[in-house]
């Protein structure tokens, strides 16, 4: 599940998905930086006095967090830091006996109960850290933690997301096929977009989404995808979770910075057709040519030229839901940008279309399975009745 942050039953944070940041000189961040850095996530965030902030991330942002501890009190609230890394998540899987694993996670259930906002900075420093990690393991950890994000979704708690699958690190810029330098120039004109400008497309791309009724997704790889969309809610991630996205609550107040995608999950039960995948990346490798037909919004065949074991796996041990079409989502950042001849596959940039399975709760869903695959599929051509959003992977 992609969108999400699983809640580890080990009692830590598990970043979320199938493993699933100014400009790029300052990617190490100096003082400067890194207290501007916080400042913007801070006002992502909507903190005001009062509230009670968790504050989570990794060993390498230390000072950020720091930073942005300082500044949730400057503004009259109160942080809690919460530090995890790669290594630790591998080390309680490979300590902590199996039987825990679906043990409540009991701290993080109370804090869900408690803070008002929650700013995520990226820790994953390898795409592939839990690729050996059992299936039945990550999903009774997966299935444990959920409650903790539905609480967090009820209660309205304001998410701020730092990474969104695109964090600089030497292990995600090998798998892009880009050197690290160039990544970080990327992420950070992603995160550093002008974000008027994004609100204006994204709220144009909303109303246009909004008064459909149908969703019909093509593209040239043999991918053909329908499905009714008439009254379902649209929403942006456009950097900002403003106060009337506040008030809106449950999955308008959430934001991935880089910043940049416009999402709804459909009218459940009417996907229909076929999807394509040329390349779908899973805990570091990759399945050659996937293919998933739905019918009735559920998958009925899953096949591939290669690759699919370890995915299939994962998916078999997966509870229900987990096969059932989950969401649509449009990019709309146009600093993030694919680099000729790199593998690079990300949400964000402008006239990419990915298309979800499983857990759909981050975009006003019902299907709850802590479990999802996000496909992306550059090049499609969207449209919603007969107006063309988005041509050949073109913004329309």
């Amino acid at each position: 599940m992609k969108r999400t942050i699983i809640r580890a039953a080990l009692g830590v944070f598990v970043a979320a998905g199938l493993v699933g940041v100014p400009q790029a000189s300052r990617a190490q961040g100096s003082p400067a930086d890194r207290e501007a850095l916080a400042q913007k996530l801070v006002k992502s965030a909507g903190i005001h006095e009062g509230d009670l902030v968790q504050i989570a991330g990794g060993v390498r942002n230390a000072e950020l967090l720091e930073d942005l501890a300082v500044e949730v009190r400057k503004a009259g609230a109160h942080p809690y830091v919460s530090l995890v890394t790669d290594r630790l998540i591998q080390k309680l899987f490979e300590k902590v006996p199996a039987r825990y694993d679906s043990q409540p996670p009991a701290f993080d259930l109370k804090l869900a109960d408690i803070v008002t906002a929650q700013i995520f900075v990226d820790f994953n420093e390898d795409p592939a850290f839990i690729a050996n990690v059992a299936p039945a393991r990550r999903a009774a950890v997966a299935k444990a933690g959920q409650p903790v994000n539905q609480l967090m979704l009820k209660r309205n708690v304001r998410q701020v997301f730092l990474g969104n699958g695109l964090y600089p690190t030497a292990k995600t810029a090998q798998r892009f096929g880009i050197p690290q330098a160039a990544l970080a120039k990327l992420f950070w004109d992603g995160v550093n977009v002008d974000y008027a400008k994004l609100q204006s497309t994204g709220e144009a791309m909303r109303s246009a989404l909004s008064a459909g009724k149908e969703l019909h997704v093509v593209n040239p790889n043999g991918t053909d995808l329908r499905m009714r969309v008439e009254g379902r809610p649209v929403f942006v991630s456009d950097g900002v979770i403003s106060p009337e996205e506040a008030k809106r609550g449950g999955a308008a107040c959430q934001v991935w910075l880089p910043a940049g995608e416009v999402y709804l999950a459909p009218v459940p039960g009417t996907a229909e057709g076929k999807v394509v995948v040329n390349r779908q990346e899973f805990d570091g490798a990759d399945i050659e040519g996937l293919t998933l037909t739905f019918k009735a919004g559920k998958v009925t065949a899953m096949t591939a030229k290669s690759g699919l074991g370890p995915f299939k796996a994962l998916y078999d041990a997966a509870g229900a839901g987990k096969d059932v079409f989950g969401v649509v989502d449009i990019g709309i950042n146009p600093n993030v940008r694919v680099p000729s001849g790199s593998r690079m596959e990300s949400f964000m940039p402008a006239g990419m279309v990915t298309l979800n399975l499983g857990n759909n709760l981050w975009a006003g869903g019902d299907n709850a399975v802590p479990f999802g695959l996000a496909s992306f599929l550059p090049g499609s051509t969207l449209k919603v009745d007969d107006k063309v959003i988005v041509e050949n992977g073109v913004l329309k």
